[in-house]
């Protein structure tokens, strides 16, 4: 998040603003629509569907959970909700 002084506000807007707070800083999120999603920029999200669709297909093949487990570093719920889950 970067910081950006007031005075790029047109001043009628500032005047406006003012008038609820002064003095403060204020967040102001990005609309809706340009938002980015968990792990978007980082890759993070990308990294973990990978490695559930590789969780998936060694179970598939005859993997237990335990194994699983001691693989990937994750818990046997976790595993569970991954061989578990529907994909859509």
């Amino acid at each position: 998040m970067k910081y950006v002084n007031a005075d790029i506000l047109p001043d009628e807007l500032l005047r406006e603003v003012q008038k609820y707070m002064n003095g403060v800083m204020v967040y102001i999120p990005k609309p809706e629509g340009l938002r980015k999603g968990w792990g978007a920029n980082s890759g993070g999200r990308a990294y973990i569907q990978q490695r559930n669709i590789e969780i998936r297909r060694m179970f598939a093949e005859g993997a237990t959970v335990e194994q699983l487990t001691e693989q990937f570093f994750l818990s046997c719920d976790s595993i569970r909700k991954i061989v578990y889950t529907k994909v859509k």
